[in-house]
Formats: structure tokens, sequence, C-alpha cells
């Protein structure tokens, strides 16, 4: 989106230091390999880069100027502007475009869930407004940003995902969304091995109301951890599964009750079906009627490794491996198990969970025991930490074997699996579960 002069001084509080240029109208850019000609430069900074080291690069590129912190700019700059703090410029001009466009802004954050429930709201929100969204998981202060960058200026609704990995980022992102809407989906035990406790991680994720308008809304599933630390004053709606009627499951699709009205998805499982109460709730806020709504959740389609069937080297693969945390994995594996005949279940370690890791990867394991469907299953493990599950389910399950890594766990399919077999993935994004579906497609040699 566009900004004149007047609009990036008025948002970041800037220090002209230079000004010969003949523009009005400017874009931003951070990205020094993206940048286009009369384009800002605003660099940003982290742990391992400075983008201020490739302000000379920028302006070579085309960029017609830039912001600093420092005092050092590019002689050729026909534009120079003086902030604090680049990163936090970035968050103004973001906040500034929200107030400038004004849409209704919908927050969502939760240990597992955020993405889908995200992608299902906008699936809902789209049949009756132009509704824009965070791109993929990209949920930290960065994605944050260029999610209002590049915003559309006749948004009604604007989905912003907000993710964390500590305290006070989620609360940063709502200082700068103000958003009308406050969603949480569950608070888990992803991350704890950075926040050290639930209360810890619950507590984290209640910094969403921290800026939710007085006047707004909090959507939360119905938990008494999100309901000691969310202290919001304004209306508040709980939901939970219980409140549901599952009238049909199969593969790739459910039918279900919620509150007197019946609902259909394209997917399988209890926890899209909780994912999407959010998404009804939000539909009648806005004064959608059961229609829209009903037909939005019906389009809804999950995103690539979110619950996504293919057919790869005459396997059928259901790929789940976009992240996982304990919650999730029980979630989705039950669901799996129970809708597919004598399936193959290959489960991946899960990351951040700290000194529990060893704890909750058996945890998970002894859930799957209680499930009845779990001993006609095959339950494949790769890596260390995963091995726990096997470990735990090795006289319980069918058959059960652990894989040091992905090379091995895919040349065993392929010697000892027959044609036709169910696949379910599941694993953290780093155990890079992609590489088993390149392997059976034969991408890579195994």
């Amino acid at each position: 989106m566009m900004f004149k002069l007047e609009e990036l001084i008025q948002a970041t509080g800037a220090e002209i230091l230079k000004n010969k240029t003949d523009i009005t109208d400017f874009e931003i850019s951070t990205d020094t390999r993206k940048i286009e000609s009369g384009e800002i430069y605003l660099p940003l900074k982290g742990e391992n880069f400075d983008g201020e080291n490739f302000l000379d690069k920028a302006v070579l590129a085309g960029a017609e100027g830039c912001f600093i912190s420092k005092d050092v700019y590019p002689k050729n700059a026909n534009l120079v502007l003086k902030v604090k703090d680049t990163k936090n410029a970035y968050l103004k001009l973001a906040n500034f475009l929200r107030c400038k466009v004004n849409p209704k802004v919908i927050a969502i954050t939760g240990s597992s869930g955020k993405t889908t429930t995200k992608e299902i709201v906008y699936s809902v929100m789209s049949e009756k407004f132009k509704t824009h969204k965070t791109f993929s998981n990209h949920n930290n202060e960065i994605g944050f940003c260029e999610t209002l960058m590049t915003m559309p200026e006749n948004t009604e609704v604007l989905i912003v995902e907000m993710g964390m990995r500590g305290f006070g980022e989620i609360e940063l992102l709502s200082k700068y969304a103000e958003p009308d809407f406050a969603v949480i989906t569950n608070a888990g035990s992803a991350h704890i091995g950075r926040l050290g406790s639930l209360d810890n991680i619950a507590k984290a994720k209640s910094e969403i109301v921290k800026y939710l308008k007085p006047d707004g809304v909090f959507i939360s599933q119905n938990n008494e951890r999100i309901k000691k630390f969310a202290l919001y004053n304004g209306k508040k709606i709980f939901y939970d599964l219980d409140d549901v009627s599952i009238i049909e499951s199969r593969p790739s699709y459910t039918k279900f009750i919620y509150k007197d009205k019946q609902y259909e998805l394209n997917v399988e499982g209890d926890y899209n079906v909780e994912n999407s109460l959010a998404a009804i709730e939000l539909g009648f806020l806005l004064n959608m009627n059961y229609d829209e709504i009903k037909a939005g959740l019906k389009s809804y389609k999950p995103i690539e490794k979110r619950w996504e069937s293919q057919n790869v080297g005459g396997y059928l693969i259901i790929n789940d491996s976009y992240n996982a945390n304990p919650e999730s994995m029980k979630a989705s594996v039950s669901t799996f198990i129970k809708l597919y005949n004598k399936p193959i279940v290959i489960l991946g370690d899960m990351g951040e969970l700290g000194e529990h890791s060893k704890e909750l990867h058996h945890e998970v394991g002894e859930y799957l025991k209680g499930i009845s469907e779990c001993r006609t299953a095959k339950v494949f493990t790769v890596g260390h930490l995963a091995k726990e599950i096997s470990d735990t389910l090795k006289d319980y399950a069918e058959f059960v074997k652990n894989f040091e890594n992905n090379d091995e766990v895919a040349k065993y399919i392929i010697d000892n699996v027959d044609v036709g077999t169910t696949i379910f993935l599941k694993a953290s994004r780093s155990m890079r579960f992609e590489e088993i579906i390149a392997q059976l497609k034969g991408e890579i040699k195994v």
C-alpha cells in the first residue's frame, strides 16, 4: 500500500535528513532483493543481521530513499528519514494502515489450531466481506506488518494470526492490531520448553485481549486457564466441543450440529469441528446469515501440510506435518486411525518442549494406547524423542518400529509396505517430513 511523505512522518515521527525527491507516493520495502524503483527501503535488524548494512545496495537497486536509525546514509539517496528504531517504525506504519483502512480486525492465537482456524474464518468471512489474512504462518511482528502492507484499500475484514515464543510478543501485536475480535483456540503444551508451565502459556496467549477494543468480543475455547488469565471486561463467548453433535464423520467429510444448526466441513476430525466454532460465532457477530456461514465452512480447504491428501508412489499420503505439539498430535492421530482401515502412522519428534520432551512424547503414546483402533495400526516413529512413543506402543499396536531418519523410513516403506496403503505423517516442521514424500515420489534416491 502507498504512503504519502506526510503520512510516513505522521506515522513514525521520523526526522527528514534529506529530501530531494519528486515522488509523492511511496511503497515500503524491507528486502533489498525485491526493491523496485521509487520505493522506500526500511532496514530491519535481527540477531544475526543489520539491514542498515545494505542501504547502498537498496539505493543502487532503485530505492528512492531509506529509513535509518544511525547517522550514515547513501549520498545518492533522494529521501532519508531518521527514526529511533526501524522495527518500531514498521509497526507504526502497519498500525497507521490499520486505522486508515479501518477494517474489522480479527486476531487469532492459540497453542495449536490457530492457522487452521484463521483459514476457516477466512473461508467464512469471504462469503460476505472483502477479506484479507495473514499469509501462511507469518505470525510474528514482521509477518504482521507484511500482512498490513499488502492489505487492499477496500478490505472490510482483516484476519491476523498471532504467534509467540515468549511473554510480551502477543501483547505487542495486539497493541498495533487494535483488534475488534480476539480468538484463543486453546492453551496447551506447545512452547512449554520456553515458558515453563501451562499457566505461563495461557498467560502469554491471553495477552491478545490487552488491546482488544472495549466494545469488542473475546472468543475462546472453554478453557479454565484461559478464563483465569484473559481478563477482559467486554463481551465474552466460550465455545466447547461438548456443545456439538457429530452426525456423520468419514474421510474428508464431517457433518455436525452446533446450537441447533447443521454445518458441513470437507475435512475430518473433531478438532477441525472445534476450530470451526470460532468462525461460526464470528459470522453471526458480523451479521452474516446462516446460509453464508454454512457455505463458508463447506468451502474451506486445508492449506499445504495441514491434513493434505495426495497419492504418492501408489500410496495415499495424509500429510499433517505442518507442525506438531502433544495436543495436536493426539487429536490428529486419533482421528486418522478411527477413519482409515489398517493404516500406517509415521510420527516424528515434537520440538520446543524443553525438559518435558521425553515425558510429553511418552504421554502421546499412552494416550494412543487408550484408542482401540490403535491395535490394528502400524506405528513408525522417526527420531530419538519420537522413539518414546513407539516404545510405549510396542506391545500394543499391531506393528511398531523406530527409525533414525527420513531416509530409513522411506526406504522401509518402498521395500516393505504394499502399494495402496494409507500413510499418515505428523511431526514438527524441523523433522522435514516432506523429504519422505519426495523419496516416495522418486525425487530423491533412497
